[in-house]
């Protein structure tokens, strides 16, 4: 019989680490070692400051395999989709910001290189990208066109055998620092990607300023003034909405696992500090409202790392759907955010300092639930495959 008096994680009262290999338990250690040892004592000073050393990051993150490493070839891990989610969960439970680097990088840069880019454009990217030493963003949403990035109007026009680029793209994670961008933009042959180095003459990127969600992230808006790329740069597999969208089912599939990141470190911290604070001479995780609070967000994360990892084990099969996808993030976020604000409740007055994870979770957490499919998107993405009826339109 366990012992009633030793405290759980949600991991061992799920038993989570039943259902992962030992590669898979090697990965996520190693990734939670490296925020220990060299993220985490910065993250507060980061967020704080609005900024983050990402060029340094990225190199630190290469070398650990850690970009684009659920690909194959060109310098990429070739893991798992899981070990890669599992991986996400880890980032995530450091900031937000710290997986939407990595995210950014390999499930959307490289993604759309490695699936939709001519084998030159992959050997003369994918293999910097994946150390770290060269930097990718990836242009889809504009300032009017986030969930209808079909209407955007950046524009892509035939001038000889080259292409020249007009447009601008808003929220860019990674854009001011980038050294190529993935831009999409429209075409007289639909929607058609781009390879555009950012030293290209007529390529800007602003830095956004002000953010009150994912300080400890380099967010950018991406300016085209009549670039001239060469008929090379367009990506030659990839024509129309699937290709960006497939890309960012792609990233979804992170968000799913990272979200459980964040709101399992708001609840470590919370039994943390409920253990420690006397509230009338006796510590406020003895109190019966407190442990209810404790045990309904504990239920949400284990039943949301439970559906990470179930859809993981399908993408690894070839059997993931994007509906399934859709489940997964509107869940996680949904969850993870609400577990983050009652986590705050139970830290009072310290829960909205620095000193602790759970208001910058909380407040990260705002921008996760909106950005790659808001939740309202990925309701009607489930209502369709219920009702077999687009309510889109």
């Amino acid at each position: 019989m366990a012992d009633s008096h030793r405290s759980q994680s949600v991991d061992e009262l799920f038993s989570l680490d039943t259902l992962l290999d030992t590669e898979e338990k090697e990965i996520r250690d190693t990734v939670r070692k490296l925020g220990n040892e060299r993220i985490r004592p910065h993250l507060a000073d980061w967020f704080e400051e609005g900024t983050v050393p990402a060029r340094e990051l990225a190199k630190e993150l290469g070398a650990l395999g850690l970009l684009g490493m659920h690909l194959e070839g060109y310098g990429c891990a070739g893991t798992s989709a899981t070990a890669y989610g599992l991986a996400c969960l880890e980032l995530e439970a450091m900031d937000s910001g710290i997986r939407s680097l990595v995210s950014v990088q390999g499930s959307l840069a490289m993604f759309a290189l490695w699936k939709y880019g001519s084998e030159e454009q992959k050997q003369q990217w994918l293999p910097g990208m994946a150390e770290g030493s060269l930097i990718g963003c990836f242009g889809l949403t504009e300032a009017d066109f986030g969930s209808n990035p079909g209407g955007m109007r950046t524009r892509a026009k035939k001038d000889g055998t080259d292409w020249v680029l007009n447009g601008s793209k808003m929220w860019i994670t990674n854009g001011p620092i980038a050294d190529v961008a993935i831009v999409w933009a429209q075409t007289d042959d639909k929607v058609r990607g781009f390879v555009v180095p950012t030293d290209t003459p007529g390529f800007s990127a602003n830095t956004v300023k002000k953010k009150l969600s994912l300080r400890a992230s380099i967010t950018g808006e991406l300016v085209l003034e009549d670039v001239r790329l060469p008929a090379e740069a367009m990506l030659p597999e990839a024509r129309g909405l699937s290709g960006p969208l497939g890309c960012l089912t792609e990233a979804r599939f992170g968000i799913i696992f990272g979200a459980m990141g964040a709101a399992r470190d708001c609840i470590e911290s919370a039994v943390e500090y409920s253990k420690t604070r006397e509230v009338f001479d006796k510590p406020l995780g003895a109190y019966q409202l407190t442990q209810a609070k404790l045990a309904n967000m504990a239920l949400e994360l284990g039943k949301g790392q439970l559906l990470a990892l179930h859809l993981g084990r399908l993408k690894d099969k070839g059997e993931l759907r994007g509906e399934q996808v859709s489940a997964g993030k509107l869940n996680n976020v949904r969850e993870a955010i609400k577990i983050a604000r009652e986590c705050r409740t139970i830290l009072g007055a310290n829960g909205i300092t620095l000193e602790y994870p759970v208001l910058r979770h909380a407040n990260n957490l705002e921008s996760v639930l909106t950005y790659e499919g808001t939740s309202e998107v990925h309701q009607l993405v489930i209502g369709q495959a219920l009702t077999g009826s687009s309510a889109f339109r």
